[in-house]
């Protein structure tokens, strides 16, 4: 098939697609036509470093999972009410890497599908309907999910906060409510979980009871955010404690992202053991498969309500030969290790950045999962929303995809194929590096007055108003 030019695509979308369709970078759009591994290629043949496509979980067009998917297509796609091979051999695979009271799955086409149907099993299993969770969370874009996404709760025009939703503080510690400069490790998350304990006390001196508590094992649109030292096992004690279930979701942070464990609540301790986990992005590596690993006693209150479960697509044969196939690389390739060693490295070269640029405020991350927060004042910690948007339009024109995230949309985000490399990360921090660089710079880009501390925004312009000029420039 022969490609439209990009601005009759883009005239095309305009036309008939919804204006609420997101695009990235809207001001000059990628149009990308191919992908492989962790680049992805315009309709001119330019090829961009993937940086954020946590999707492309093994790497874009991987050709173990492209030719699994096509064999298998060839063969039959159909309902999952018939028997098949490649549905129970996927729950079996999928269930050994979980602890053992997590032994029952249900499959799903979407990460929203999951947290949606995760709300139901909960809901049914407690007899409780009120939810916790955090500010900042996304968890999707059904109705059911909405309803719990803080992140697009707290949009402007965003839909009002239902009475049974409760959301307690994000456990940031940096820019939080309880900071590492006040606070040790263990208080903070101490402090952070005893905002959840007080949540569960009003439910419950309403005498009702809690349903569920829903968070992500790693926050991603709160900003890329590692929860402090204790936080998850102080608070899943308060949440069972008050007749609710706690829900992890590994939508954007699983399958081995975080390097030393097949999933991110793995990584809070041993006895972090979630009552739900819900899977989605990666599992299909860009196809639409996802699922909901529980227990048997969750599995067995939703069958006694006599509504039976079925989903036409969602574990049809050619989605599970595909989540085989993205398991079967992530182990003989040994992504898993990769993702520990490139993403340690990525960190401390972020670090090492850190340390030459007074607009990064502070590096966290595991795996490859890691987030730099800008900021304009290092001891305030006040966000550099208008550079990260500055870095995130450069680096583009530098052919490195990046975004940014959080609250305050000042963090840049690392979520790549888990088979970048070391040499994809020398090359972003060279970039990276001079992009920093220029921030310090910026009057000279535009010709806008020049000030004279653009850290602190001391001077005769402040650093949100050249930015903000310099933005219109890209």
């Amino acid at each position: 098939m022969e490609l439209l030019p990009k601005s009759e695509t883009i005239a095309l979308r305009e036309k008939y697609l919804s204006p609420s369709c997101d695009l990235f970078f809207r001001k000059d759009p990628l149009k990308i036509v191919r992908g492989k591994g962790q680049y992805m290629y315009d309709e001119l043949g330019n090829a961009y470093l993937d940086c954020i496509n946590n999707v492309a979980h093994v790497g874009h067009c991987h050709p173990t999972v492209v030719k699994a998917g096509c064999e298998q297509m060839a063969l039959i796609s159909t309902n999952n009410r018939f028997l098949h091979d490649n549905i129970v051999l996927c729950a079996k695979r999928l269930i050994a890497t979980m602890p053992s009271n997590l032994s029952v799955c249900f499959f799903v086409n979407s990460g929203s599908e999951a947290n949606d149907l995760a709300l139901r099993l909960a809901q049914i299993h407690t007899g409780n309907t009120d939810i916790i969770t955090l500010d900042g969370a996304y968890h999707g874009h059904l109705t059911s999910t909405i309803d719990i996404s803080p992140y697009k709760l707290n949009m402007p025009g965003g839909p009002p906060k239902k009475d049974f939703v409760h959301i307690a503080p994000l456990p940031d510690s940096y820019r939080g409510k309880y900071r590492d400069s006040t606070y040790g490790e263990d208080e903070i998350g101490h402090l952070y979980a005893e905002d959840v304990k007080d949540i569960c006390k009003n439910i419950q001196d309403k005498g009702k009871g809690v349903c569920a508590f829903i968070a992500e094992s790693l926050l991603s649109c709160g900003g890329q955010i590692i929860p402090p030292k204790n936080y998850f096992r102080e608070v899943y004690q308060h949440v069972r404690a008050a007749g609710g279930i706690c829900i992890a979701d590994e939508v954007q942070v699983g399958f081995g992202r975080v390097g030393d464990h097949w999933w991110a609540f793995q990584t809070h301790g041993d006895d972090v053991i979630p009552d739900i986990v819900t899977l989605g992005k990666p599992m299909g590596n860009g196809h639409p498969v996802s699922a909901v690993i529980t227990t048997r006693a969750i599995a067995e209150s939703f069958k006694k309500t006599g509504v039976g479960y079925f989903n036409t697509f969602g574990g049809n044969p050619v989605s599970c030969a595909i989540a085989n196939a993205v398991l079967d690389v992530i182990e003989e390739e040994n992504l898993k290790q990769n993702a520990l060693e490139v993403g340690t490295y990525l960190k401390n070269a972020c670090e090492k950045l850190r340390l030459q640029h007074k607009v990064i405020g502070d590096v966290r991350g595991a795996g490859l999962f890691v987030g730099v927060e800008l900021v304009t004042d290092q001891i305030q910690r006040l966000p550099a929303k208008e550079i990260a948007t500055y870095v995130v339009s450069r680096m583009k024109e530098e052919r490195v995809l990046l975004s940014s995230d959080g609250p305050e949309e000042n963090v840049i985000k690392f979520k790549p194929p888990m088979v970048f490399s070391k040499e994809n990360v020398d090359t972003v921090m060279l970039l990276l590096n001079r992009v920093l660089l220029e921030v310090k710079d910026i009057p000279n880009l535009c010709g806008v007055e020049k000030s004279t501390d653009l850290i602190t925004g001391k001077g005769p312009l402040s650093i949100k108003k050249q930015v903000n000029e310099q933005v219109k420039c890209i």
